[in-house]
C-alpha cells in the first residue's frame, strides 16, 4: 500500500507498507472499537479507515493508521497526502467507518516508522477519532517510554515558547509593524493610530466609519 506515487513532485512523504494479513473487515460506528482491539492483541500492523460519508459524498478522508505492539505510530490520508496530526484531523468525522485491520511483520513497517512527519502521539487516535479518555490512558500506559518522552518534549517546547515574554513581545511588535504597513497601503493609517481613539458620541461615529472602511477593504 502506498500514498502519493513516487516522482509526482509532491513534497509530502509517501507511506509505503506491505499488504499484510487481513484480520477484520467491517463497518463500525466507533473507531474506538478498532483501536481497543489492536491494543488488546498488541497488534503490529495497520488499519485502513474510510468514513462512510466519504463513500457517499466523495469526501477526502481515506486513512491508514499503523500500530506497533498495539500503539498507534503513524497516520496518513491517502487522498490528501496529509500525515500525522493533520491526517487525524481529516479523519475525525462522524461514523460509521469501513475498517480493515491487517497484521504485518515488524520489519515490514520499520522504514515507514522512521518518517517522523507522519507520526502521531500514542494517545492521539483515541482522543481525536474515538474521544475516549480511558482508551487514551490505556494506550499511554502501553506506549514505550521514548514515545511518551517525545510527546513531553513537544509540550515542553510549546510551554517554553509561551513563557518567553521577550520573544512574544517581538512577534507582537512585528505583527503591529506589518499591520501598519498594510494599513498604509490601503490608506487606513488613522484606523491604527492609538492616539486618536475617540470616546463618547465620537466613538459611535468612528465605529460607523470603520464599518465603511472595512467594506472597502473587503471589496
Amino acid at each position: 500500500m502506498s500514498g502519493s506515487p513516487e516522482g509526482d513532485g509532491s513534497a509530502s512523504p509517501t507511506l509505503t507498507v506491505p499488504r499484510g494479513t487481513l484480520l477484520r473487515s467491517r463497518v463500525v460506528s466507533d473507531v474506538g472499537t478498532t483501536l481497543s482491539r489492536a491494543l488488546d492483541r498488541g497488534l503490529t500492523g495497520y488499519a485502513t479507515l474510510v468514513p462512510q460519508e466519504t463513500l457517499l459524498l466523495s469526501g477526502k478522508a481515506r486513512g491508514v493508521l499503523t500500530f506497533e505492539d498495539g500503539v498507534p505510530v503513524l497516520a496518513y490520508n491517502t487522498v490528501t497526502d496529509s500525515g500525522g496530526p493533520d491526517a487525524l484531523a481529516e479523519l475525525a468525522v462522524p461514523g460509521p467507518y469501513r475498517v480493515e485491520l491487517y497484521a504485518v511483520d515488524r520489519s515490514g513497517l520499520a522504514a515507514a516508522h522512521e518518517e517522523e512527519s507522519l507520526r502521531v502521539a500514542p494517545d492521539a487516535a483515541a482522543t481525536e477519532l474515538a474521544d475516549d479518555a480511558d482508551l487514551a490512558e490505556r494506550t499511554r500506559d502501553a506506549a514505550p517510554g521514548e514515545r511518551l518522552r517525545d510527546g513531553d518534549d513537544e509540550d515542553d517546547a510549546v510551554a517554553a515558547f509561551l513563557a518567553d515574554d521577550d520573544r512574544i513581545d517581538a512577534i507582537r511588535e512585528q505583527a503591529r509593524a506589518e499591520a501598519r504597513d498594510r494599513a498604509a497601503e490601503w490608506g487606513l493609517d488613522d484606523a491604527l493610530d492609538g492616539s486618536a481613539e475617540p470616546d463618547g458620541d465620537d466613538a459611535d461615529a468612528a465605529a460607523g466609519d470603520g464599518a465603511v472602511s472595512g467594506g472597502a477593504v473587503n471589496r
